[in-house]
C-alpha cells in the first residue's frame, strides 16, 4: 500500500500484515530503492496497490522505481475504486497471501475479486463530484440546506437524492459492510441502505485520508460491501481457468500478466463465477 491508512486491521488470523510504502513520492530515491528491493528479496515479488487518482508524484515514483531496478517481479494494481474499496481489495490480497496462490496468479485476482466489491457513499453535496456523473439538476440541489445524496461508484456509477423511496443497486450475493464516516450525520447506510442490501455483517474503519478528495466534500459516509471468508476469496480464484505467460512464464489469471503486462495468445479475460457458501502486498 502507498499510504497506512489504507491498510485495514486483519480480517482473519491468516490475514497478513501490509507493507506500506509510506511517503514513496517524497523519500530519497536512492532509500526507496533499497527497502523496495529488501521486499523482493524477503518475498520474491512485491503486489504494490494504488489508486489511479493518487498524486501523479505517486505514480511517477513508483513507476520510476520498478524500471530501474529493472524487474519483471513487482506488480503495479491499479484498481479504479473509492479509497475504502481500494482498502477492502488490498486486504483481501493479504488475505489470500497465505495461501497457496503462485504471485502472478494472486497479483491476477485483483482484477476478478473487483467485480464482487459495491463501493459507494452518501454525500452531503455533488458539487464537487466529478467521479460520477451528476447532471445539472442534482448539482443544483445540491445546493438546497439538508440535501443529501446517495452514490454508488462501482461495479456502475448511480446517484439518487436521498428521500424515502431512495435505493441503490446492491450485490446479489452474501456480503458483509464496511462504512467509515466522515463529517455527515446520518443513520440511512447502516440503518436503510444495509438492510436493503441484506448484508451478514456491519464493522466500522476510520475514513481514508484521501475519501474527502475522491468524493470532493468531506461531509459523507463512504461504505463498500464485500467477500469476507477467506475460503469463498480462494474458491473464486482457483475456479477460473488460469494460463501460462508466454514471456516471463508466471501463473495467470485472464488476458494480461500483471507483472510483466505480456498477453498470452489465446486467452479471454477471466470468467465471473459466483460466490458460494507467500507474496508480499501492500
Amino acid at each position: 500500500m502507498t499510504g497506512a491508512d489504507l491498510a485495514l486491521p486483519p480480517q482473519d488470523e491468516r490475514t497478513l500484515p501490509a507493507v506500506v510504502l509510506q511517503d514513496i513520492e517524497t523519500r530519497p530515491l536512492e532509500q526507496a530503492l533499497t527497502d523496495l528491493q529488501t521486499l523482493i528479496e524477503q518475498h520474491g515479488h512485491v503486489i504494490v496497490v494504488s489508486s489511479p487518482a493518487a498524486p501523479t508524484a505517486v505514480q511517477r515514483r513508483l513507476h520510476s522505481l520498478r524500471s530501474l531496478l529493472e524487474t519483471d517481479r513487482i506488480a503495479l494494481f491499479q484498481p479504479d475504486l473509492p479509497p475504502l474499496g481500494l482498502a477492502v481489495l488490498a486486504r483481501q490480497l493479504r488475505q489470500l497471501a497465505s495461501c497457496d496462490l503462485s504471485p502472478g496468479v494472486l497479483a491476477s485476482a485483483g482484477r476478478l475479486l473487483v467485480h464482487y466489491i459495491h463501493a459507494g457513499a452518501l454525500l452531503g453535496s455533488v458539487a464537487r463530484l466529478d467521479r460520477v456523473p451528476v447532471n445539472l439538476k442534482q448539482h443544483a440541489k445540491s445546493w438546497l440546506p439538508g440535501s443529501q445524496f446517495a452514490v454508488l461508484a462501482h461495479p456502475h456509477p448511480q446517484l439518487v437524492r436521498l428521500g424515502p423511496e431512495a435505493a441503490l443497486d446492491g450485490p446479489e450475493f452474501g456480503t458483509w459492510m464496511l462504512v467509515a464516516k466522515g463529517q455527515l450525520q446520518s443513520d440511512w447506510v447502516t440503518g436503510t441502505l444495509a438492510p436493503s442490501w441484506s448484508v451478514q455483517g456491519l464493522r466500522e474503519a476510520p475514513l481514508p485520508t484521501a475519501s474527502p478528495g475522491w468524493w470532493g466534500t468531506g461531509k459523507l459516509i463512504e461504505f463498500c460491501t464485500y467477500l469476507p471468508d477467506l475460503s469463498v476469496l480462494y474458491q473464486l480464484v482457483t475456479s477460473v481457468r488460469r494460463g501460462v505467460c508466454h514471456w516471463c512464464g508466471l501463473d495467470v489469471l485472464g488476458d494480461r500478466c500483471v507483472f510483466c503486462s505480456a498477453t498470452p495468445p489465446g486467452h479471454d479475460a477471466p470468467p465471473q463465477p459466483r460466490p458460494g457458501n507467500r507474496t508480499a502486498a501492500g
